[in-house]
């Protein structure tokens, strides 16, 4: 379950093209593996720029406001960044639709010491009747919106009790996959990048009825605590 991961020289510039659309039949609220790991990624597309713009990663002047799970989001402009992000997102589809993503993790860590101050974790189950059996799931759309929706309310608070980033700071995508996950060679294993000493905050979860999503954010804790 070691965690697969871009290499450095990449982490830095490179964002997604948020025109992914879930397989839903609007009528019977009918889910396919393949319509939920689609879903499942635009969530990580939306909240990796969330994160990356809450936080100070990149100058606000590189991100552009639109409209997404009835919430103003904020997502990278620059082409470069969309690129990158584009591919990972390419890539976490794919291993979703093979039920072999188990976490996503996004690392910020400092940039003259590497060290990591802020682990995002996206905890993935995947519903295995789905994958070996090709079996669908009913649950409705708009229920699956405001589930997703409230995960991202709590991204876009978190700056009221994470610490300020004094130092400048880069960011990596960790993905957990199974030891025999093929993996492409832009990718590379990677160490768990933990904090040492953290405080971890819980954050809501999603279900597509395939996938479901536990969120959490640990941060460095203060000498003090």
């Amino acid at each position: 379950e070691s965690p697969q991961s871009f290499p450095e020289r990449l982490r830095a510039f490179n964002g997604p093209k948020m025109a992914t659309k879930m397989q839903v039949d609007s009528k019977s609220n009918n889910i396919t593996l393949k319509g939920s790991a689609a879903l499942v990624s635009e969530f990580f597309g939306f909240s990796i720029h969330s994160i990356l713009y809450q936080r100070g990663i990149y100058s606000p002047d590189l991100f552009q406001s639109v409209q997404k799970y009835k919430l103003r989001m904020w997502v990278a402009k620059d082409k470069e960044l969309c690129s990158y992000f584009d591919n990972i997102l390419k890539q976490i589809t794919a291993w979703l639709e093979k039920g072999m993503v188990q976490k996503l993790v996004v690392v910020i860590a400092t940039v003259d010491t590497e060290e990591t101050v802020e682990r995002w974790v996206f905890d993935i189950e995947t519903n295995q009747e789905c994958v070996k059996e090709g079996k669908s799931v009913q649950k409705s759309e708009k229920a699956i919106q405001r589930e997703i929706q409230a995960v991202i309310r709590q991204i876009t608070s978190s700056v009221t009790f994470l610490p300020l980033l004094e130092e400048p700071c880069t960011f990596d995508i960790l993905i957990y996959t199974p030891n025999d996950c093929k993996v492409p060679e832009k990718w590379e294993e990677s160490d768990p990048k933990y904090i040492s000493k953290s405080n971890i905050v819980r954050l809501r979860s999603f279900t597509t009825k395939v996938h479901k999503v536990a969120s959490s954010v640990a941060y460095k804790a203060c000498e003090d605590e």
